[in-house]
Protein backbone atom coordinates (compact mmCIF):
# COMPACT_ATOMS: atom_id res chain seq x y z
CA UNK A 1 0.00 0.00 0.00
CA UNK A 2 0.94 3.01 -0.69
CA UNK A 3 1.36 6.03 2.33
CA UNK A 4 -0.17 9.73 1.20
CA UNK A 5 3.46 10.81 0.99
CA UNK A 6 4.75 8.68 -1.41
CA UNK A 7 2.27 10.05 -4.02
CA UNK A 8 3.40 12.76 -6.42
CA UNK A 9 2.70 16.14 -6.62
CA UNK A 10 2.07 18.90 -8.54
CA UNK A 11 1.67 23.15 -7.77
CA UNK A 12 -1.65 24.28 -8.61
CA UNK A 13 -1.82 27.14 -11.53
CA UNK A 14 -4.28 28.87 -10.11
CA UNK A 15 -3.99 29.06 -6.30
CA UNK A 16 -0.21 28.45 -6.30
CA UNK A 17 -0.77 24.98 -3.56
CA UNK A 18 0.65 21.38 -4.16
CA UNK A 19 -1.93 18.86 -4.80
CA UNK A 20 -1.37 15.39 -4.73
CA UNK A 21 -2.09 12.62 -7.44
CA UNK A 22 -5.85 11.07 -6.97
CA UNK A 23 -6.94 8.30 -8.38
CA UNK A 24 -9.07 9.39 -10.58
CA UNK A 25 -6.81 11.25 -11.92
CA UNK A 26 -4.93 7.65 -12.78
CA UNK A 27 -4.83 8.16 -16.68
CA UNK A 28 -5.02 12.23 -16.94
CA UNK A 29 -2.57 13.08 -14.54
CA UNK A 30 -0.17 14.32 -16.59
CA UNK A 31 -3.28 17.02 -18.16
CA UNK A 32 -4.13 17.44 -14.43
CA UNK A 33 -3.47 21.80 -13.87
CA UNK A 34 -5.48 22.61 -11.18
CA UNK A 35 -6.45 21.52 -7.69
CA UNK A 36 -10.10 21.57 -7.73
CA UNK A 37 -13.17 22.32 -10.10
CA UNK A 38 -13.34 25.85 -8.35
CA UNK A 39 -9.88 26.61 -9.60
CA UNK A 40 -10.29 25.85 -12.93
CA UNK A 41 -13.65 27.88 -12.92
CA UNK A 42 -11.48 30.70 -11.75
CA UNK A 43 -8.38 30.48 -14.02
CA UNK A 44 -10.89 30.24 -16.84
CA UNK A 45 -13.36 32.86 -16.39
CA UNK A 46 -12.69 36.00 -18.43
CA UNK A 47 -12.20 39.07 -16.19
CA UNK A 48 -15.07 41.62 -16.05
CA UNK A 49 -13.97 44.75 -14.72
CA UNK A 50 -14.43 47.86 -16.56
CA UNK A 51 -11.64 49.50 -17.89
CA UNK A 52 -12.52 53.35 -17.83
Amino acid sequence: MTRKGDLPQKICVTCQRPFTWRKKWERVWDEVRYCSDRCRRVRLKPSRRLVK
